[in-house]
Protein backbone atom coordinates (compact mmCIF):
# COMPACT_ATOMS: atom_id res chain seq x y z
CA UNK A 1 0.00 0.00 0.00
CA UNK A 2 1.39 3.45 -0.89
CA UNK A 3 2.54 5.59 1.99
CA UNK A 4 0.71 8.88 2.62
CA UNK A 5 3.96 10.76 1.95
CA UNK A 6 4.18 9.44 -1.62
CA UNK A 7 0.51 9.68 -2.61
CA UNK A 8 -0.47 12.90 -4.43
CA UNK A 9 -2.99 15.02 -2.56
CA UNK A 10 -3.88 17.72 -5.06
CA UNK A 11 -4.69 18.20 -8.73
CA UNK A 12 -1.77 17.50 -11.07
CA UNK A 13 -0.13 20.19 -13.14
CA UNK A 14 0.41 18.94 -16.68
CA UNK A 15 3.41 20.39 -18.43
CA UNK A 16 6.07 19.67 -21.02
CA UNK A 17 8.85 17.48 -19.68
CA UNK A 18 12.30 19.03 -19.26
CA UNK A 19 15.80 17.61 -19.25
CA UNK A 20 15.83 18.12 -15.47
CA UNK A 21 12.99 15.54 -15.27
CA UNK A 22 15.06 12.79 -16.88
CA UNK A 23 16.06 11.00 -13.65
CA UNK A 24 12.43 10.82 -12.49
CA UNK A 25 11.24 9.64 -15.91
CA UNK A 26 13.76 6.79 -15.74
CA UNK A 27 12.61 5.95 -12.19
CA UNK A 28 9.04 5.68 -13.43
CA UNK A 29 10.12 3.45 -16.32
CA UNK A 30 11.94 1.14 -13.91
CA UNK A 31 8.72 0.52 -11.96
CA UNK A 32 7.24 -1.52 -14.81
CA UNK A 33 8.33 -4.70 -16.58
CA UNK A 34 8.88 -5.07 -20.28
CA UNK A 35 9.87 -2.57 -22.90
CA UNK A 36 11.41 0.52 -21.34
CA UNK A 37 12.49 3.84 -22.75
CA UNK A 38 16.19 4.57 -22.30
CA UNK A 39 17.84 7.81 -21.26
CA UNK A 40 18.90 8.31 -24.86
CA UNK A 41 15.33 7.85 -26.13
CA UNK A 42 13.92 10.28 -23.58
CA UNK A 43 16.55 12.86 -24.52
CA UNK A 44 15.63 12.50 -28.21
CA UNK A 45 11.90 12.89 -27.50
CA UNK A 46 12.49 15.95 -25.32
CA UNK A 47 13.80 17.88 -28.32
CA UNK A 48 11.73 16.30 -31.10
CA UNK A 49 9.21 18.51 -32.88
CA UNK A 50 7.12 15.37 -33.54
CA UNK A 51 6.90 14.17 -29.92
CA UNK A 52 4.94 15.51 -26.98
CA UNK A 53 6.45 14.34 -23.70
CA UNK A 54 4.24 15.61 -20.90
CA UNK A 55 4.42 15.04 -17.17
CA UNK A 56 1.88 15.15 -14.33
CA UNK A 57 3.35 16.95 -11.35
CA UNK A 58 1.85 17.34 -7.89
CA UNK A 59 3.54 19.48 -5.27
CA UNK A 60 6.81 19.44 -7.21
CA UNK A 61 6.90 15.65 -7.70
CA UNK A 62 6.28 13.89 -11.02
CA UNK A 63 3.79 11.04 -10.70
CA UNK A 64 3.40 10.14 -14.37
CA UNK A 65 4.08 10.96 -17.97
CA UNK A 66 2.59 10.51 -21.43
CA UNK A 67 4.51 10.36 -24.69
CA UNK A 68 2.58 11.10 -27.87
CA UNK A 69 3.99 10.93 -31.38
CA UNK A 70 2.79 13.15 -34.22
CA UNK A 71 3.59 11.86 -37.69
CA UNK A 72 4.50 14.29 -40.41
CA UNK A 73 1.84 14.27 -43.12
CA UNK A 74 -0.59 12.23 -41.04
CA UNK A 75 -3.73 13.21 -39.18
CA UNK A 76 -3.24 10.32 -36.74
CA UNK A 77 -1.33 10.72 -33.50
CA UNK A 78 -0.04 7.80 -31.45
CA UNK A 79 0.02 7.56 -27.68
CA UNK A 80 3.28 5.67 -27.38
CA UNK A 81 3.59 5.44 -23.63
CA UNK A 82 1.66 6.45 -20.55
CA UNK A 83 3.01 5.71 -17.09
CA UNK A 84 1.57 6.46 -13.66
CA UNK A 85 3.45 5.79 -10.44
CA UNK A 86 1.68 2.93 -8.64
CA UNK A 87 1.51 5.19 -5.56
CA UNK A 88 -0.76 7.51 -7.55
CA UNK A 89 -3.18 4.93 -8.96
CA UNK A 90 -6.79 5.94 -8.51
CA UNK A 91 -6.00 9.64 -8.08
CA UNK A 92 -7.03 10.71 -11.59
CA UNK A 93 -3.51 11.21 -12.91
CA UNK A 94 -3.93 8.57 -15.62
CA UNK A 95 -7.16 10.16 -16.84
CA UNK A 96 -5.55 13.61 -16.80
CA UNK A 97 -2.55 12.39 -18.81
CA UNK A 98 -4.76 10.58 -21.33
CA UNK A 99 -6.98 13.61 -21.85
CA UNK A 100 -3.91 15.82 -22.15
CA UNK A 101 -2.43 13.50 -24.80
CA UNK A 102 -5.68 13.78 -26.76
CA UNK A 103 -5.59 17.56 -26.39
CA UNK A 104 -1.96 17.68 -27.57
CA UNK A 105 -2.95 15.63 -30.63
CA UNK A 106 -5.84 18.00 -31.40
CA UNK A 107 -3.56 21.03 -31.04
CA UNK A 108 -1.33 19.46 -33.69
CA UNK A 109 -4.37 19.03 -36.00
CA UNK A 110 -4.58 15.28 -35.53
CA UNK A 111 -8.06 13.88 -36.00
CA UNK A 112 -7.48 10.70 -34.01
CA UNK A 113 -5.28 9.32 -31.26
CA UNK A 114 -4.29 5.65 -31.45
CA UNK A 115 -2.55 3.43 -28.96
CA UNK A 116 -1.64 -0.16 -28.22
CA UNK A 117 -2.28 -1.76 -24.84
CA UNK A 118 -1.35 -5.11 -23.39
CA UNK A 119 -4.31 -7.46 -23.39
CA UNK A 120 -3.51 -8.34 -19.77
CA UNK A 121 -3.71 -4.70 -18.60
CA UNK A 122 -7.37 -4.64 -17.56
CA UNK A 123 -7.11 -1.32 -15.69
CA UNK A 124 -5.70 0.51 -18.72
CA UNK A 125 -8.22 -1.08 -21.07
CA UNK A 126 -11.07 0.01 -18.77
CA UNK A 127 -9.67 3.56 -18.67
CA UNK A 128 -9.37 3.75 -22.44
CA UNK A 129 -12.92 2.45 -22.93
CA UNK A 130 -14.32 4.95 -20.39
CA UNK A 131 -12.58 7.70 -22.35
CA UNK A 132 -14.17 6.61 -25.63
CA UNK A 133 -11.40 4.56 -27.24
CA UNK A 134 -12.49 1.62 -29.38
CA UNK A 135 -10.73 -1.62 -30.27
CA UNK A 136 -9.81 -1.66 -33.96
CA UNK A 137 -7.47 -4.62 -34.11
CA UNK A 138 -5.29 -7.08 -32.28
CA UNK A 139 -1.55 -7.68 -32.63
CA UNK A 140 -0.35 -11.17 -31.77
CA UNK A 141 2.83 -11.38 -29.65
CA UNK A 142 3.29 -7.61 -29.95
CA UNK A 143 5.37 -7.17 -26.78
CA UNK A 144 8.84 -8.56 -26.12
CA UNK A 145 7.45 -11.08 -23.62
CA UNK A 146 4.94 -12.39 -26.18
CA UNK A 147 1.85 -10.67 -24.82
CA UNK A 148 -0.72 -9.54 -27.39
CA UNK A 149 -1.78 -5.93 -27.88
Amino acid sequence: MPSPETTPKSVPVLRDARLADLARLLELEALFPGDRLSSRQFRRHLVSARARLRVAEVDGRIFGYALTFLRRGSTLARLYSIVVDPAARGTGIGVALLRDAAAQARLASSRALRLEVRTDNAAAIALYRREGFEVFGRHQAYYADGCDA
